[in-house]
């Protein structure tokens, strides 16, 4: 098993604590972040949409080029642990977010069952569930 893994750094450091690794181990690879998201603009509430930023592979829930993903597309947000508590539209599963309010990591969570593929098989993932970017068309409508 790999040592980040057996180290359970989630466990014992805050997000700020975190290495550059264990940062990127955290995240379990879902994809929800990369789905578009609407704003009620009378009450402010968020709302997840199926659809998926045009770089995500949905099958693997992975960005397509994700060391240039902020080149690519000036729209994606960069999450780290100095914006992370404002970041209100971040999945309520997201790992980022439950360490930050102290909540344990789902058995689901890949560093927890020792199984990436977990996310997906228990449904906690943009697999199955999000269309690209590329084959919506608002405009035809």
């Amino acid at each position: 098993m790999n040592h980040i893994i057996l180290t359970k750094f989630w466990q014992n450091k805050s997000l700020e604590e975190m290495s550059a690794d264990e940062w990127e181990a955290l995240c379990d690879r879902c994809g929800l972040c990369c789905l578009h998201k609407t704003i009620d603009e009378d009450t402010g509430a968020i709302d997840c949409t199926s659809i998926a930023c045009k770089f995500l592979n949905i099958d693997r829930c992975e960005c397509g080029d994700y060391a240039s993903r902020h080149k690519i597309n000036p729209d994606c947000v960069d999450i780290s642990s100095g914006n992370i508590e404002v970041l209100k539209w971040m999945p309520e599963t997201c790992a980022y977010r439950l360490i930050l309010e102290n909540i344990p990591l789902p058995d689901w969570h890949y560093l927890i069952s020792g199984d990436k593929e977990t996310v997906h098989s228990t449904g906690n993932s943009a697999r199955g569930k999000a269309v690209s970017e590329i084959y919506v068309h608002p405009d035809d409508v």
